[in-house]
């Protein structure tokens, strides 16, 4: 009986060892399954990236993502979250259209919604123009129908400093705005850090939500003499129509800031935003935007 029970505790122990051995076999099989099937880091032509999970600020892709740089037209998603955080905001108050927005473009040789002088277009209708054309024209009348001033000077002014305090209130140390649409004159720069967490912002109003997403618009807009013509304007954003998901948010371009794209997608329920700056073609910028947030919803 002894011999017996001795037997049996050397098969338990054989047992006790194999299945030990088998477990840690499992266990690196499986942490190798792991590691294998963790994607990529990808490698982006744009001087700098980020993107980021909506819901809870998690940070998903980075590349000198605090770096400061020029932002071009990305500039205006500020312009539109300044405009629709004003308290008592009537959307379809309008305005006037000034000769001063159109030489305005004209002597900067800057993008436009073709905005025309005397016409009375809808404060919602500017939001239109400013975010799918990237009219300059556009934001120049939020400007000065937004800034507080005798002057148009000063209302400018005034406006551009409540973009540069939304910027402070969000907590965004590498950003300052020095003017309304990203031409600006030499001290206007942000991150893809920051202005992902400015569009992430944007996004909690509905009316921004579905400007951005909207591809091409035809709005009916009063003319001087008390008539009407219609406006149609094209998202900027190409990528509303070759990504999945895709529902945002702003693209920009200029001789600093090179090829810059502020973008937002939702798939599964999962939102996530990124920014590119400093692309080197348009092409490449949708090319590395795709990258980034492939990247992102894998992880």
């Amino acid at each position: 009986m002894k011999i017996g029970f001795k037997r049996i505790n050397r098969v338990s122990a054989t047992a006790t060892v194999a299945l030990t051995a088998g477990a840690v076999i499992a266990g690196s099989v499986f942490a190798s399954s792991a590691q294998a099937a963790a994607p990529p880091v990808p490698k982006i032509t744009a001087k700098g990236g980020f993107v980021m999970n909506s819901g809870n600020g998690k940070a998903l892709y980075t590349k000198t993502a605090d770096t400061r740089r020029s932002t071009g037209s990305t500039t205006k998603i500020m312009t539109a979250k300044v405009v629709l955080d004003q308290k008592n905001l009537n959307l379809d108050s309008k305005v006037t259209i000034q000769k001063a927005y159109s030489d305005y473009i004209v002597s900067r040789g800057a993008s436009s919604a073709r905005l025309i002088v005397g016409d009375k277009v809808t404060v919602r209708q500017l939001l239109y123009g400013l975010m799918l054309p990237s009219g300059c024209d556009a934001a120049y009348a939020l400007a000065d129908k937004f800034g507080s001033g005798s002057t148009r000077a000063a209302r400018v002014k005034s406006f551009v400093g409540k973009m540069n305090a939304s910027a402070k209130s969000l907590g965004l140390k590498n950003t300052h705005f020095d003017s309304f649409d990203g031409i600006g004159n030499g001290s206007n720069y942000s991150t893809p850090r920051d202005l992902t967490k400015i569009a992430s912002s944007a996004m909690k109003s509905s009316t921004f939500r579905s400007i951005v997403k909207t591809k091409s618009t035809k709005q009916k807009v009063t003319t001087k003499s008390g008539g009407y013509r219609y406006m149609s304007w094209s998202n900027t954003n190409t990528m509303l129509s070759s990504y999945s998901g895709a529902i945002g948010v702003k693209t920009g371009s200029g001789p600093t800031a090179k090829y810059c794209l502020v973008f937002a997608a939702t798939r599964n329920g999962k939102t996530i935003v990124g920014t590119v700056l400093a692309s080197t073609n348009a092409t490449n910028r949708s090319a590395d935007m795709k990258k980034i947030m492939d990247y992102g919803f894998k992880k």
